[in-house]
């Protein structure tokens, strides 16, 4: 949840509440009961794997074909079924989310120097070998997290990316998923969704291998399981509801802000929107225009009880209490619109991403338009972790090579370290080749 801590108390007095959530537990938080359903149904997973998978794939998705995966038919003419619009968006947003991860990448180097004369070090981008992508389309189907996540980790060089997404009220999966995955180049797609997709594709029970990585965003039990699977595969992040922080003086239009942290709420009823400005007239006007604009809103029932229960507005009296404040709330997605944003995107520092200036909105990289990436850290996550990119699918390898005649500039410094430790064996491998180092020199 967006919520402030107990460091903003050296600037009370400087800032002042306009609307405070009316939850008070984080949206977040952890949920005893999800904990405890996703630990049995690993368990379960576990120990009689894809039968398990099945029975929790009829009993929750309603799945009763006898093969969970999309044949490469299907998924290649997925596309058939959309409308040329949505057909273009689709192949858009692919492109230009790769073309970013591909700029990324190339900002990634592979490089070795030499400290010292002898001592030559170095790193290497190496791609991990498999990833495991899980596509959510429940009540709304995120079109654009094919784009993020398989299509992301195809610009970095994995060789192989499947996904799951589970089916929808027909029993089939989503056609503009299955074509986003397809464009975005996975290698294989299975139709099966939640706890279930993620342990089948870490233990290996849908083409034998288990993969190196799950991403991919999804409900409470899917972070939960992402969570507790974390060390038998890696993660990209653990995320909870979206969010979205606007930092705003009196040049911005009320209008837009409130249509800005509305759009965000609409993702789910624990959605945090937060606004922080240092024009009190704007905090009022955007009151008055989220409730106007909730009136004719499609998705009012889950916007409303988002914004009335996680959404906050705070007056800062200065920029920089406005830039502490935002720093504090380390929103997931952050859009400034003032009359000097380079004076805030100078000092900035925690926001997973950022939409500058009144014609930006976090919606054009929600749908994968912006090239960005929208897998991104929440609840505070943004002040020390970045969200998914190339980077998190490539392995800095570090290597060294030693020359022989560099020997005294390390064995010497190592077997003192070692013995003041009491490691005896660290001390040997050094001290050993001082000894043939020297051999070589009296024999020379």
């Amino acid at each position: 949840m967006l919520q402030t801590t107990t460091v903003l108390a050296r600037l009370d007095g400087h800032f002042s509440r306009v609307k405070i959530p009316s939850v008070t537990a984080p949206a977040a938080q952890r949920n005893p009961a999800v904990i405890e359903t996703v630990s049995a149904m690993l368990a379960d997973i576990g120990e009689r794997g894809l039968e398990a998978v099945r029975r929790y794939a009829r009993s929750l998705d309603g799945w009763e074909a006898a093969d969970f995966e999309v044949s490469a038919e299907d998924l290649a003419h997925s596309g058939d079924a959309l409308s040329p619009e949505l057909r273009a968006a689709i192949e858009l947003g692919a492109s230009r989310t790769q073309a970013f991860a591909r700029e990324q990448r190339r900002g990634l180097h592979d490089f070795d120097v030499e400290l010292v004369p002898g001592i030559i070090t170095g790193q290497r981008y190496i791609p991990v070998g498999s990833v495991g992508a899980y596509l959510p389309a429940g009540q709304f189907p995120l079109t654009a997290s094919a784009f993020m996540t398989v299509g992301v980790a195809k610009a970095a060089g994995v060789p192989n990316v499947i996904a799951c997404t589970p089916p929808g009220p027909d029993g089939k999966p989503n056609n503009a998923v299955l074509y986003a995955a397809h464009v975005s180049g996975v290698d294989r797609v299975f139709c099966i969704g939640g706890v279930q997709a993620l342990a089948a594709m870490a233990f290996g029970l849908l083409t034998g291998t288990p993969v190196d990585m799950l991403v991919g965003a999804g409900n409470a039990f899917v972070a939960e399981a992402k969570r507790q699977l974390f060390g038998t595969v890696s993660i990209d992040l653990l995320a909870g509801p979206s969010e979205v922080a606007v930092l705003a003086d009196d040049a911005a239009e009320a209008d837009i802000v409130a249509a800005d942290l509305l759009g965000q709420a609409e993702h789910g009823v624990n959605s945090p929107a937060a606004l922080v400005t240092t024009s009190p007239a704007l905090a009022d006007a955007v009151l008055v225009e989220v409730d106007r604009q909730l009136t004719h809103l499609s998705t009012a029932h889950i916007a409303g009880p988002a914004w009335r229960d996680f959404g906050s507005v705070t007056v800062a009296d200065s920029a920089d209490v406005a830039i502490t404040l935002m720093d504090d709330l380390a929103p997931e997605h952050l859009e400034l619109i003032t009359s000097d944003d380079d004076y805030y995107f100078e000092r900035l520092r925690n926001y997973g991403s950022l939409f500058i200036g009144p014609w930006s909105t976090v919606a054009y990289s929600d749908k994968g338009m912006a090239g960005t990436n929208h897998v991104l850290p929440t609840a505070g996550g943004a002040k020390h972790s970045a969200g998914l990119s190339v980077s998190r699918f490539l392995k800095p390898l570090t290597f060294q090579r030693v020359a022989r005649e560099a020997t005294p500039q390390l064995a010497d410094a190592v077997a003192v370290i070692s013995a003041s430790e009491g490691m005896a064996a660290h001390q040997a491998t050094a001290t050993m080749r001082t000894a043939r180092f020297e051999s070589a020199l009296t024999v020379a």
